[in-house]
């Protein structure tokens, strides 16, 4: 029941970070604004370990700090960066969908490592990607979102699957609390500081900045990043990594849902007709995967 709680809310919350996302690049530079999110999350679970336990709650070893900067840096600079970054230009639903080529990406990592991967796996892994493979068909795009758009999105799925898969083999703190706080800080920090170097701080205009994009940023930090990257976390040590990447299968449900009802986005029969396939290709691999005890 535990590892089904913590999926139920990678898929709701999730998914609905996409809509916050878009409302916040709306006034927000994306690369500033989700560095100061991840900053501001991580500090509140530090200060929370703090309180509760010492400072000696947040105390790490040199291998497992360098494990978590390589994790938090994948999942949140590569990963949710590139997705603020694309979703200026790319509608939230298509963003989501195109995400749902992580667990394609998760196989090829398992099978690079030399790790066996069942065809029950591998084929509604491969069946979703294929959903995913109809956004690109020619033709105008929803939203006019741009190929070049699209293949940010593709990237950051590269990195965020990459980041979950490294997390299951790295030496990282067994306290996933504490895990996620550095994690959290390290791929803040990094994202802040590669959004200052591309200049964003310089395109900060407070008196600009709309009461949308605030309560946007203060969803994602509160909702997208404490709740749903601890559960995220927990999942990634306590259920197959197959299982916990069908979240990028049921996320873009959600966010074409809210998207098209909060922002008017556009659902094409091409973006109608990878989701339909995206959602078959996940019920297979639910069934497939069995969850390990909680």
């Amino acid at each position: 029941m535990r590892v089904w709680a913590g999926l139920v809310t990678i898929y709701l919350v999730w998914g609905s970070t996409y809509l916050g996302i878009r409302l916040m690049v709306e006034t927000v530079p994306p690369l500033l604004g989700s560095g100061v999110r991840f900053l501001a999350a991580g500090a509140i679970f530090a200060a929370v370990l703090v309180a509760r336990r010492g400072v000696g709650a947040l105390r790490v070893s040199r291998r497992e700090l360098l494990s978590c900067a390589a994790v938090g840096t994948a999942l949140l600079l590569g990963g949710n960066g590139l997705v603020a970054v694309a979703e200026q230009h790319v509608p939230s639903g298509l963003a989501a969908l195109l995400i749902a080529s992580e667990p394609l990406w998760i196989v090829v990592f398992r099978r690079a490592s030399g790790e066996p991967v069942g065809r029950a796996t591998a084929l509604p892994v491969a069946a979703g990607f294929a959903g995913v493979a109809l956004l690109f068909a020619p033709g105008e795009h929803p939203g006019h979102a741009s190929v070049g758009g699209l293949l940010i999105v593709v990237a950051a799925a590269f990195f965020w699957a990459g980041g979950s898969f490294a997390s299951s083999r790295l030496a990282l703190p067994r306290d996933p609390l504490r895990s996620t706080a550095v994690q959290m800080l390290c791929g803040g920090a990094a994202m802040t500081a590669v959004s200052l170097v591309a200049g964003e701080g310089g395109d900060v205009r407070w008196s600009a900045i709309s009461a949308k994009s605030a309560l946007a940023f203060a969803y994602l930090v509160v909702a997208g990043s404490l709740a749903a990257f601890t559960a995220y976390v927990w999942l990634l040590r306590h259920a197959p990594i197959s299982q916990v990447s069908t979240y990028a299968y049921v996320n873009p449900i959600v966010a074409i849902a809210l998207g098209a009802v909060v922002l008017g986005e556009q659902v094409t029969p091409l973006v109608a007709a990878g989701a339909g396939i995206i959602v078959a290709s996940v019920a297979v691999t639910v069934r497939r995967e069995r969850p390990a005890p909680a």
